[in-house]
């Protein structure tokens, strides 16, 4: 029997206890009770969450209280909402002792706080990575990772990327086609390797009438062909001048932008989930040959195709 402990801290946000579904249907997989999941506060008793209504937990008071994993919950602001000094000697003291210590989302500042990723590659939600790294300059802080494995320290991203972290856990444990088999009784979209980003360039693009967003599913389904304002224009019957600017009101963006961006989002999922060589993602994607797609990769995200790729296929460290 592997034991999961879940902590939570008072204010603890209600989606990090999602990743517990991943054990419990890797139970049903396995078709015998391989995890035992509990649930566990500083002093035990009903916890309450960030949404206001409480959680039953057992205490961590006790010298006893064992578990396999350990997994520390994140919650909304943890600047203002730090974790309790007892809690962080808790940690601190079954690290040395546990096989795996987990953080999702902002409970990776929990640990940050205890001084267990010092000298260690982790990962948080986004908007807090750059304040982690800032005072925490010991810790090597990537926020371009849905979840990280660093020797028996796991980190994951946002609340979601829990479910993404306990599935690779799930997959060390258990083997890759029970992990499979749970993704597609979650329903999860796929199951994502560590590597992949925390942002889809698409939710720079959020369209507020039916009109436009078909255009962007037009441009979607002709990447590969050369896309001009006229072409999207007539697509959805408007006039070249009327379609940029309403275009431009509902998203923001010029439409030769938004094409970019629909090319860099399918070619980042391409180049993260293909084998496909770099200058076939370019040809598909409509991009005018492989160095121009270098050009966008470095300007929208910071580093080339070759290292995205290098960095979605790398696995993460057995914890």
């Amino acid at each position: 029997m592997h034991k999961v402990g879940f902590i939570v801290e008072p204010g603890f946000q209600i989606l990090s206890l999602s990743a517990q579904a991943v054990f419990e249907y890797a139970n049903k997989v396995a078709g015998e009770p391989f995890y035992q999941i509990s649930l566990y506060s500083l002093e035990g008793g009903s916890v309450a969450s960030s949404l206001g209504f409480g959680v039953d937990t057992q205490p961590l008071g006790t010298r006893d209280v064992q578990a396999d994993t350990w997994i520390v919950t994140g919650v909304n602001d943890p600047l203002n909402l730090p974790a309790s000094p007892q809690t962080l000697v808790f940690l601190q003291r079954v690290s040395g002792q546990t096989r795996r210590l987990a953080a999702i989302c902002t409970g990776a500042y929990f640990l940050a706080q205890a001084g267990l990723l010092d000298g260690r590659r982790a990962t948080t939600h986004w908007a807090l990575a750059d304040i982690m790294q800032q005072q925490f300059p010991k810790i090597a802080v990537d926020a371009n990772r849905i979840y990280i494995s660093d020797g028996h320290i796991w980190t994951s991203a946002g609340m979601t990327a829990g479910l993404d972290m306990a599935l690779a856990m799930v997959e060390k444990d258990l083997g890759n086609d029970v992990a499979r088999s749970v993704a597609h009784k979650l329903v999860m979209n796929q199951k994502r390797a560590g590597g992949q980003s925390q942002h889809s360039q698409m939710l720079a693009l959020s369209p507020k009438s039916d009109r436009i967003q078909s255009a962007l599913d037009y441009a979607r389904n002709h990447l590969r062909q050369p896309l001009t304002v006229d072409d999207l224009a007539a697509a959805v019957h408007l006039s070249p001048r009327q379609f940029s600017r309403i275009f431009k009101e509902e998203t923001g963006k010029t439409p030769a932008k938004g094409i970019e961006l629909l090319r860099l989002e399918a070619a980042r999922l391409m180049i993260e989930k293909s084998r496909h060589s770099l200058d076939v993602v370019a040809r598909e994607t409509g991009f005018r040959d492989r160095r121009h797609m270098r050009e966008v990769f470095v300007r929208s995200f910071g580093l080339s195709p070759q290292l995205l790729r290098q960095q979605a296929r790398a696995e993460p460290i057995a914890g």
